[in-house]
């Protein structure tokens, strides 16, 4: 299988679209398929879990990374996780864009990682896909469930509160709280 990951192309705020989204989508199928066999292995069983890890994030395990299943992923190789990462259960990871967990970090269970996403406009929301990378740096505790969203960056040793939705830079050793919504417009 061809695979086109290109993540400066999203860097620089352009659409994903044509070959490059089959080949996306393709990779898609590919992982959910191997987490989909991860997540139904019994909890105990280390040496099965790590083989699929390695195929998922398609490179060695860094050491001492803890990732308690089920654990979902989209792509797989956008996401670069550094030592004695900490992940618990139910924690997805939409990576296309790059997702970066610096050494030390831990993440609460459900939490949710979201590089990607669609043009407000109606018209071309089905036709594009937009996308910018995370990058959490060393020593962040990121809560249950929290949301981070495209092109966060999270300074070192920061605290992301349960349940905040993070769409803004965080500066290193900062606790962050709360959810972001609100009407920013209408049409």
């Amino acid at each position: 299988m061809m695979l086109i990951h290109d993540p400066e192309l999203l860097d620089r705020g352009e659409r994903v679209l044509g070959e490059e989204f089959r080949a996306m989508h393709e990779r898609v199928l590919a992982v959910t398929a191997m987490t989909s066999r991860l997540n139904a292995l019994p909890f105990d069983d280390e040496a099965g879990k790590a083989e699929l890890l390695e195929q998922i994030l398609g490179r060695p395990l860094p050491p001492k990374l803890t990732i308690y299943p089920p654990f979902y992923t989209d792509h797989g190789l956008g996401l670069d996780i550094g030592e004695r990462v900490f992940v618990n259960q139910g924690c997805t990871f939409l990576d296309y864009a790059g997702i970066r967990l610096g050494s030390g970090v831990m993440i609460g269970p459900k939490a949710t990682f979201i590089t990607m996403g669609h043009p407000v406009d109606p018209e071309e929301r089905r036709r594009f896909l937009t996308g910018a990378p995370i990058d959490v740096a060393d020593n962040v505790w990121i809560g249950a469930g929290a949301t981070i969203l495209p092109g966060v960056s999270i300074g070192r040793d920061s605290v992301i509160a349960a349940g905040a939705v993070v769409g803004d830079d965080v500066p290193e050793r900062s606790l962050v709280a709360g959810p972001k919504a609100s009407v920013l417009r209408t049409w």
